[in-house]
């Protein structure tokens, strides 16, 4: 039996195509509605959340969003952390929503950390459903791209998931969901008190392993204040700026000749041909 190649990025281990085909598989009733995908993506540097369309071509991006922005709103540490996943899913989610003009009608003002999925209103447009891709990551209890997700479910779309993934979730009770302990995640409530106990029996090891937060003056009691300013913030303007690179090209020379009509064309023309004339 002859030898076949897989596929490139099954190669580089980037992707798998069984997962993503069960992810992008649609109904035949659908009518060929393409279905979104809530990709969820960690890097050693960043958190970076997109929400993707399959189409025969190619894939085509709605929305975007990682953890670098967040420095716009306030939040320039932890960047890779449970919190700074969490905040980069509710600014995709609400960018998202803006784009599609469902901003005022889905979302979740008040973060308490209790299970939900957003489910159509009686009167109104439909809510946005994504399905959640985590790629070749673990799908482990307590994961950061559950974080995300449950960011952008409390953004306002529509992701079908359970509560066994979250903080809170105890398996011989699972009907009894602790939203506190996950709300306490998502505000970094736990690095807050692992920093205030390390500060008090180690404070070397604390400004070794705190740096960061020791340089830019961050408090350990006033980092729930600062996540809380700043999902505030996301949910009133998640806008992206646009770039610009300072240059104003409106002075440059235009190399593009302006066309001209008829009339100059055999104007021209007759010109030449009378300027060889002469010189004959």
């Amino acid at each position: 039996m002859r030898y076949q190649v897989k596929f490139r990025r099954r190669r580089e281990g980037k992707t798998h195509y069984r997962h993503r085909l069960n992810l992008i598989r649609q109904d035949l009733n659908k009518y060929s509605n393409a279905k979104s995908r809530f990709v969820v993506r960690i890097t050693n540097t960043k958190v970076i959340c997109q929400i993707f369309k399959a189409y025969v071509e190619g894939d085509r991006l709605v929305a975007s969003a990682d953890s670098t922005e967040l420095k716009k709103y306030g939040i320039e540490f932890g960047l890779t952390n449970y919190s700074a996943s969490y905040a980069t899913g509710l600014l995709c989610a609400r960018r998202a929503l803006k784009l599609l003009k469902l901003e005022d009608s889905y979302g979740k003002g008040d973060i308490d950390g209790e299970y939900e999925v957003v489910e159509n209103k009686e009167d109104g447009p439909r809510a946005y459903v994504c399905y959640l891709d985590i790629g070749l990551a673990r799908s482990t209890k307590g994961a950061r791209v559950f974080a995300a997700m449950k960011g952008a479910s409390d953004g306002g779309i529509s992701i079908p998931h359970r509560p066994s993934k979250f903080y809170g979730y105890d398996e011989e009770n699972p009907e009894d969901f602790d939203a506190e302990s996950l709300r306490n995640r998502i505000f970094g409530k736990n690095v807050s008190e692992y920093m205030i106990s390390l500060r008090e029996s180690d404070p070397e090891k604390y400004k070794k392993q705190f740096s960061g937060y020791i340089k830019k003056g961050i408090d350990p009691s006033a980092i729930e204040g600062i996540y809380e300013a700043a999902f505030s913030k996301i949910n009133e303007n998640p806008e992206k700026p646009k770039k610009s690179n300072g240059f104003d090209y409106s002075e440059f020379k235009r190399f593009i000749k302006p066309k001209i009509s008829l009339d100059e064309r055999k104007k021209k023309i007759d010109e030449k041909l009378a300027s060889i004339k002469a010189e004959n």
